[in-house]
């Protein structure tokens, strides 16, 4: 049977674990997904030996790029973003081969690619964590300028005092990469100048714990195009059993 797993720390609810299970139960694939909670990374391979049939895993919070130095090849995407959240495990003349990829950037892309129009030609990605570096590159793939807003000042980002009419107007796309609006704290939301959006504008917000964020539903009510993460969760899963399967 073969093993697949997810390292992180700590883990309350996966979601992988129960997508893959249920695919695994529904789909007739005699395999397993399990939880490694690891309190630190250096426990990986301890987890490998143990579990010689594992042949591929998820990585999330905080190791996306702790693992790194631990994996013996990186894919392109994972190398230019600086983050690994899939490893396929493969077995070479009696070695563990372990190679990183990203398949946070395929689920994104895949998913705002079809809203995209002619005017979506900037974007504003809040928050500088894990999550952005991957949607930063997801954009640029998607022929996109994109620069990050921070709630402290950095050289190449804008902070969330700077963002101006003028601003708002040139960069119609916004992507949230922060938790703020998360359940339970659904009452929360970026702070940006929503008088400022427009029907023009598309709002994405990487949450999908609300349905709506009050993020999306305040660009809503400005009449722009808005969309939450579920369907990028979806996809970067498929994407990781490509991945695993290939």
């Amino acid at each position: 049977m073969n093993k697949f797993g997810l390292i992180g720390y700590p883990l309350g609810h996966s979601f992988s674990k129960n997508f893959f299970n249920q695919k695994f139960q529904s789909e007739n694939i005699d395999a397993e997904y399990v939880n490694f909670e690891i309190p630190s990374i250096d426990q990986l391979p301890n987890i490998l030996l143990s579990n010689p049939d594992l042949t591929g895993l998820n990585v999330t919070i905080p190791y996306k790029e702790q693992v790194i130095p631990y994996l013996d090849e990186l894919d392109p995407d994972a190398k230019a973003i600086g983050a690994v959240n899939v490893i396929k495990i493969r077995k070479q003349k009696g070695k563990l081969k372990l190679i990183g990829y990203n398949s946070d950037i395929i689920g994104f892309s895949d998913s705002i690619e079809p809203l995209l129009e002619a005017q979506h030609k900037k974007a504003l990605i809040l928050g500088t964590g894990g999550a952005s570096k991957a949607i930063y590159h997801g954009l640029r793939k998607l022929g996109l300028e994109a620069k990050f807003v921070s709630r402290t000042a950095r050289e190449g980002m804008f902070t969330y005092e700077e963002l101006t009419k003028e601003v708002m107007d040139e960069y119609k796309v916004i992507v949230n990469c922060t938790p703020v609006g998360m359940y339970p704290r659904a009452n929360e939301y970026p702070n940006i100048p929503y008088e400022y959006i427009t029907p023009n504008h598309l709002l994405y917000d990487l949450l999908y714990n609300p349905d709506t964020t009050l993020f999306m539903k305040k660009g809503a009510d400005k009449g722009a195009v808005v969309k939450n993460g579920l369907e990028m969760l979806l996809l970067q899963a498929f994407a990781a059993w490509d991945i695993w399967n290939e």
